[in-house]
């Protein structure tokens, strides 16, 4: 049974005549009344009564005639559906994250790609970089964001965006009252971090740069959240050097200062190697446009006097 055979049977029982409905669907009326016949011995039944003035569907005939228009409607509705998932326009995108771009321009790309496209569903999984390279690596998630670098030759990774780090410091700080600091000022502080086995990438980069300028950060208190860091900073327990964007957490009590010569973090989206698909280059195009603002909040504190 063809799509075709389909087409010509609706169309003989919408004209009622063999002649007119061969017209309507382009073909000669030999080819539908084959159509026809091919059918009903399908089917195993007549589906038509012939006569020389008009063909009229016989009760299976009515019946067939509802089940063929639906399948009609539902081969033009997966046609359709395919097409649009080649466009990147519906299916299904599992997103890893880690947890503090949820303050770094993750939801504005949810909210857009949710406009763009109301009928891909976005599943978000906060994950750890080795959590997500593990779930790109068994197909659990589509695409992550972490921070570089992303060593893992079966993976793939684009920058999305770079941000520098910056002081926080408690409002009541003596530092706090200076425009900007150097890395240098900080040295003899008390810090709050998260532990190594957290944030590796992170925390490795913070402590090459401080063993550049000459000290070791004395860690007094870790915590696995920037927010609970921010807290501790608020509580005037020690200062913390989070990205940038932090800045869009507003806390009580907490103050945010560029830091001269920051060494800039690398934020990248990671997928599996060789992995081709609009959904994928929707995604990555929608981050790539919505991020640009957003790289753009707080340039004029990342660059030195």
């Amino acid at each position: 049974m063809e799509l075709r055979h389909l087409r010509h049977f609706i169309a003989l029982a919408e004209e009622g005549h063999f002649g007119r409905a061969a017209e309507r669907v382009y073909v000669v009326q030999q080819a539908s009344s084959s159509s026809v016949r091919r059918l009903e011995d399908e089917v195993g039944v007549p589906l038509v009564t012939r006569s020389t003035r008009r063909v009229e569907l016989t009760p299976a005939g009515r019946e067939f005639l509802a089940g063929a228009r639906e399948t009609l409607t539902l081969a033009e509705q997966t046609l359709e559906r395919t097409r649009r998932a080649a466009r990147g326009e519906v299916g299904h995108l599992t997103v890893g994250f880690v947890g503090g771009l949820v303050f770094g321009g993750l939801p504005e790309i949810v909210r857009v790609l949710r406009e763009r496209s109301p009928d891909v569903g976005v599943e978000l999984r906060e994950l750890s970089a080795a959590e997500q390279e593990a779930a790109l690596r068994s197909g659990q998630i589509d695409v992550g964001l972490m921070l570089l670098p992303v060593r893992d030759p079966a993976l793939e990774a684009r920058a999305l965006w770079r941000e520098p780090l910056v002081a926080a410091l408690p409002a009541a700080h003596p530092l706090a009252g200076r425009e900007r600091l150097h890395i240098h000022d900080l040295a003899g502080e008390d810090f709050v971090f998260f532990p190594r086995h957290q944030r590796a990438t992170y925390f490795d980069q913070v402590m090459r740069w401080c063993a550049e300028a000459g000290f070791s950060p004395r860690v007094v208190q870790e915590g696995l959240e920037v927010p609970t860091l921010l807290s501790l900073v608020s509580a005037e327990v020690g200062m913390f050097l989070p990205i940038s964007f932090f800045q869009r957490l507003g806390m009580q009590g907490v103050v945010y200062r560029p830091l001269e010569g920051a060494p800039l973090i690398d934020i990248v989206a990671v997928w599996r190697r060789g992995r081709k698909d609009a959904l994928l280059d929707e995604f990555l195009g929608v981050a790539a446009e919505v991020l640009g603002p957003i790289r753009e909040e707080f340039p004029q504190k990342a660059k030195a006097k």
